[in-house]
């Protein structure tokens, strides 16, 4: 339990940082699925950003000047992602994962509607359900539509229209018959 109260800590000075700079971040990954029910292992934190592309590499200049470990990797022409930060430390590994110039609606309306803080007085927010559920379903691949699967079961009540409203609005395809697999159980 140290080990995470000590990376909370931690994603809470590196959000912080981010602030600083002008930049809302918010918990995304396992970290997300375990605050919605879903707990699986992981040994990282995921900040969820969106800026444009061309400041990932100051933030990491910015993260490096408050003490941190921080290494950016430049998304290429083909990346779904606009860029990456690893921030390390004793505390494990803290991603900074943008979504700038890819995806930046997800994370702007997740923004505006996240109320779920990763613990008490904390101003470090957890992406909504179905904003996280988008993201998934964006990343694709089996493991995330396994999690989408998952997370849906441990969440019976969360508002399915709701999130096929927002995967709808980003184009976004392949939900319903993972929707009907987590509610057939």
């Amino acid at each position: 339990m140290a080990q995470a109260a000590s990376l909370i800590d931690a994603a809470e000075r590196v959000a912080a940082v981010l602030a600083a700079a002008g930049v809302e971040s918010l918990v995304i990954g396992a970290a997300a699925l375990a605050a919605h029910r879903y707990v699986r292992h992981t040994e990282d934190i995921d900040l969820a950003v969106s800026m444009p592309v061309r400041d990932v590499a100051r933030i990491a200049d910015r993260l490096r000047e408050a003490g941190f470990d921080a290494v950016y990797r430049e998304p290429d022409g083909q990346d779904p992602l606009g860029g990456v930060i690893d921030v390390t430390g004793p505390f494990g590994l803290i991603q900074i994962v943008n979504f700038g110039e890819r995806f930046p609606a997800v994370i702007e309306t997740a923004l505006a509607t996240a109320t779920l803080g990763v613990r008490a007085g904390s101003a470090l927010r957890v992406i909504p359900l179905a904003h996280l559920i988008a993201l998934k379903l964006y990343a694709g691949g089996m493991k995330s539509k396994a999690d989408i699967v998952e997370v849906l079961r441990r969440n019976p009540g969360g508002d399915r229209d709701e999130i096929r409203t927002l995967c709808r609005r980003y184009r976004l395809r392949g939900l319903g018959p993972l929707i009907r697999e987590a509610d057939d159980r």
